[in-house]
């Protein structure tokens, strides 16, 4: 006679544990790209503003050198950088104190509201100072 072996239950994953767990790997996955699509989306805006920083600084320091006593108002020009079209306004305002003038560039995209940058400094009258 021979002895009977107790059953062993047979292992593994319902149907429905299988679908749940591909629905939550599905979830994180879209997650995941989302995230990706956003991050690149934001270093071409961030590598857009690196350039308008540049044109910006360019104007300024372009001003400096000069050395010579701006003119009030306002002055637009072009100031591309590389392949990126970019338009620099120049405003030139009067200060409390007669002997400087206050230069702020304001740097944009054409057709796209928003300054991309926008850097101030303060100049100095150098025609009328003696040596």
């Amino acid at each position: 006679m021979r002895a009977s072996r107790p059953t062993v239950p047979a292992r593994g994953f319902t149907m429905i544990e299988v679908l749940v767990a591909l629905a939550i790997i599905a979830v994180a996955l879209a997650a995941s790209l989302r995230a990706v699509g956003m991050l690149a989306n934001d270093e071409g805006e961030l590598h857009r503003r690196l350039l308008a920083g540049w044109s910006a600084d360019n104007a300024l320091t372009e001003v400096h050198l000069m050395r010579e006593w701006p003119d009030l108002g306002v002055v637009t020009f072009d100031c591309s950088q590389g392949n990126l079209p970019l338009v620099c306004t120049e405003r030139v305002s009067a200060t409390p104190n007669p002997i400087f003038r206050r230069v702020e560039i304001s740097v944009t995209t054409p057709g796209r509201s928003g300054d991309l940058a926008q850097l101030v400094t303060v100049v100095a009258n150098e025609t009328n100072r003696g040596l």
